[in-house]
């Protein structure tokens, strides 16, 4: 699976022997079974992950009602940061919706990568411009588009996603009902 981190890393950069050599001796790959709750919100994260395969959903607790507020598929870092860079507790829970394998890094070992290998700092900065951007169109969606308008926005851009995530996750995620979202569903297939 380390391949898997390196194919995604070399899309940005040209990696050396020598970067690749530390990369699989300091970034350790590990597989999460379906279920398995990686973080809970209030705990304290002392670690990143990037989703090399899998899917994980990010949620909150909030009176007794579990609310999606992310999806996270291959190729994405999953969002602990402010809990890593604080040492502050998690605002969220994630939990694995599918078997995932997760690079997992620290703190440490990115300093260690930006002081060695320079353009670690430079994929750094891509790859947060990169996550930023998405997390700043998701909100926009949020905000600005009704639940039915996210759910074809969705299903344009990420349709095998609406395949692999359990309706009410789905309906949590977008900010609707299970049943609203069914409709939305009835509707569209009868025009199709």
């Amino acid at each position: 699976m380390g391949n898997l981190l390196v194919q995604y890393i070399s899309k940005f950069i040209d990696l050396s022997q020598e970067e690749i050599d530390a990369m699989n001796q300091y970034i350790p790959i590990k597989t999460f079974e379906k279920g398995t709750v990686i973080i809970r919100e209030g705990e304290v994260c002392d670690v990143c992950y990037f989703n090399l395969k899998g899917l994980v959903r990010q949620y909150r607790t909030i009176e007794g009602e579990e609310k999606t507020t992310f999806f996270y598929t291959e190729e994405q870092p999953l969002n602990t940061i402010k809990s890593v860079m604080e040492k502050s507790p998690s605002l969220y829970s994630l939990s694995c919706l599918e078997d995932t394998t997760l690079a997992i890094g620290t703190t440490e070992v990115e300093q260690d990568f930006f002081e060695r290998f320079p353009q670690f700092e430079t994929l750094g900065r891509l790859l947060t411009e990169q996550n930023n951007s998405e997390l700043l169109e998701s909100f926009e969606n949020f905000k600005l588009q009704s639940p039915e308008e996210r759910y074809f926005d969705l299903l344009n851009k990420n349709p095998l996603l609406i395949q692999r995530v359990a309706q009410y996750h789905l309906a949590s995620y977008l900010g609707m009902t299970p049943e609203s979202l069914s409709r939305i569903r009835k509707r569209t297939a009868f025009k199709s």
